[in-house]
């Protein structure tokens, strides 16, 4: 459904960008024999396909504000996260700012506030907060979570089923930690040893370390790194991951949030994006 009052402006727009299926080519995803994942739209030799629905519907919004750096709100009261991306915290009652947190929300408000965007959704439309979960597009075609990614004002954020243009976020990070743009070159964001877990559980963070071996129950597959730090990935992702024993013994780094129990720290990895091979 289309909201704004110019209805024939938008019905210009809505043809340029109209629900359509639109079918793409396929995505492959390899995996080398050091358990490094890549991605490409042309086949290699071991290269496995991934099935990735293409159809692609976009919908026509008014954005009222801008929360933070990767949360609007849209004439009417929708709330909308952006899919595939985490910028950094801005203050609040209930938390500090994170470093980049601002940065991330003025660039978003310079494009976006009192702005018409398109909205694409994927497989899961709302988060547990309710809010929508879209990947958000300007009339020229500017796709704002990529843009964010490649510009180092976020993280990658893949979680399954929303694998939408996960290809193209990954170069886009890839490209933005290269050349450190954004928090890729800010001291907050630089990796730990994982041994030192227990001064860095507050927000996003960056670990490397070497798990020794792998644990599963009914729900999670864990790569182990010492009696109390593991790595946790739900048995329904599995299908993402190469093997996990090709961890095993390799420096790697984990990137996520840190959960605490008692005195074990666990990181939920949803995506193998979140798991960087050295």
């Amino acid at each position: 459904m289309i909201h704004h009052p110019h209805h024939c402006r938008i019905a210009v727009l809505w043809l340029l960008i109209a629900v359509m299926p639109v079918h793409a080519s396929a995505v492959y995803r390899y995996v080398d024999d050091q358990g490094r994942v890549t991605y490409s739209d042309r086949p290699s030799a071991g290269a496995q396909p991934i099935q990735v629905d293409t159809r692609i519907h976009r919908q026509l919004y008014q954005v009222d504000k801008v929360y933070d750096g990767d949360t609007i709100m849209l004439e009417g009261g929708k709330s909308v996260r952006l899919l595939g991306v985490n910028t950094p915290e801005i203050q609040s009652r209930v938390r500090n700012e994170e470093p980049g947190g601002t940065v991330a929300k003025k660039w978003l408000q310079d494009l976006l506030q009192g702005q018409e965007v398109f909205l694409e959704f994927d497989q899961e439309k709302k988060d547990k907060y309710k809010r929508q979960l879209a990947h958000v597009f300007l009339a020229n075609g500017k796709h704002i979570n990529l843009t964010l990614v490649e510009n180092g004002l976020g993280t990658l954020s893949i979680i399954p089923p929303n694998l939408r243009y996960s290809v193209q976020l990954i170069h886009a990070q890839q490209h933005a930690e290269k050349n450190k743009l954004g928090i890729w070159s800010m001291p907050e964001y630089q990796p730990h040893p994982i041994a030192e877990i227990a001064n860095h559980t507050q927000g996003w963070q960056r670990f490397i370390g070497s798990p020794n071996s792998v644990k599963a129950n009914k729900k999670y597959t864990r790569l182990i790194f010492t009696d109390k730090i593991d790595v946790r990935i739900a048995n329904t992702n599995l299908k993402l991951f190469p093997d996990i024993s090709i961890y095993l013994g390799k420096s790697m780094e984990i990137r996520g949030w840190v959960a605490r129990k008692k005195d074990h720290y666990t990181i939920l990895i949803q995506h193998p994006s979140s798991l960087v091979m050295q």
